[in-house]
């Protein structure tokens, strides 16, 4: 598995600032070639982007995500900036787009929805053995995503005010028309002739804005979750790492015992997910187990459950047990920032500055 995530590049003051060309060059990483391990611009000046190394160890995924973290910010301190994994930027913002063609072209075409676009999100890549296993995986993981989406949730603050939802980055992103669940597909076929009628319709630029909650990977021989925020602290991202491979890897000895998949109805899941943007871990959840509401509390111990064996056969169970119990303990990314803004006398400037602090704890 493999963890990608995106940051917002601060000035001393916590305001984003456009210096992610720069930060590149400087660190030399501007000319570096896509791919595991690297450090890349995202679509706006003010991010960053890492990819760690595709790790079978969560020990050393966790490693791997906080070295990823010290590298975007060794490329940040060039450009007396800093790095922070925030969702959406507590302070005010006008974005910036990378000069590349494409992403000219996207905000070109998408106008004030490309323009808006600085939310940082977490993707996990978890390898499957061909197309087939990896369709099986996409049938069967959606019910469980808005669980991953409030574990994560990371972007309470939208342009200096808050927003009500843990997750508003959730509300910003689902502006893209190829945002959101999926339906079943059975067959790689299926999913492919899917994808190639939504690129026939000349609404997207190409392939790589098809963006599905979960994905084949483009690139890689993986499935890709891509519904969370960028996680605060690096437990968190390591914890989400953890339970999404262990849901991959139910969903395809699911696939491999036969175990019949159970129609979910896309609206019914986007539903879900909306609910999981809005209350994070605090209030309800939309249980996957019933359909019904449920604290966040219980319908996370419902996915453990859910994972449990694969979990333990990875050797991950007392580590994700750990992971979890701190992040009750803090309440998650958005309660945080609620509470370091309540601290501060309501500066969200401080707020971003509090987010440097934890992003490299």
């Amino acid at each position: 598995m493999g963890v990608e995530e995106e940051f917002l590049l601060v000035g001393p003051d916590g305001s984003p600032v456009a210096k992610a060309a720069e930060a590149l060059a400087a660190s030399g990483n501007d000319n570096r070639e896509s791919g595991t391990g690297a450090l890349e611009p995202e679509f706006m000046e003010e991010q960053l982007e890492t990819a760690t190394l595709p790790r079978a160890s969560l020990e050393e995924l966790a490693q791997e995500i906080r070295a990823g973290r010290a590298r975007a910010q060794d490329a940040a301190d060039r450009v007396d900036a800093r790095v922070a994994a925030l969702a959406t930027s507590p302070v005010p913002f006008t974005g910036t787009t990378v000069s590349r063609l494409r992403y000219l072209q996207a905000r070109h075409t998408f106008g004030m929805t490309a323009r808006e676009q600085l939310t940082s999100g977490c993707h996990v890549h978890v390898s499957v053995v061909d197309e087939v296993e990896g369709v099986a995986v996409l049938d069967r993981i959606g019910p469980w995503l808005a669980t991953l989406l409030a574990l994560s949730t990371n972007s309470p603050y939208w342009q200096g005010e808050d927003s009500d939802y843990a997750s508003f980055r959730s509300q910003v992103w689902a502006r893209w028309p190829t945002a959101g669940p999926t339906r079943r597909f059975g067959t790689p076929e299926a999913y492919h002739a899917a994808v190639d009628a939504i690129v026939a319709t000349d609404t997207v630029l190409d392939h790589g804005m098809v963006h599905f909650d979960a994905r084949l990977s483009p690139k890689y021989p993986t499935v890709e979750i891509r519904v969370a925020d960028v996680c605060l602290h690096p437990d968190t991202a390591t914890l989400l790492a953890a339970l999404t491979r262990g849901l991959v890897e139910t969903a395809a000895r699911e696939a491999l015992d036969d175990v019949e998949v159970t129609e979910t109805y896309p609206e019914l899941l986007r539903t879900a997910a909306w609910r999981a943007g809005r209350s994070g871990l605090e209030g309800d959840l939309v249980s996957p187990v019933t359909w019904r509401p449920a604290p966040a509390h219980d319908v996370v111990g419902q996915l453990v459950a859910h994972v449990r064996d694969a979990l333990v056969d990875a050797g991950d169970l007392e580590s994700v047990t750990e992971l979890l119990g701190r992040l009750w303990s803090t309440g998650g990314g958005a309660a945080q920032q609620r509470a370091w803004f309540a601290e501060s006398g309501g500066d969200l400037h401080r707020v971003a500055e509090r987010a440097v602090e934890v992003t490299h704890s």
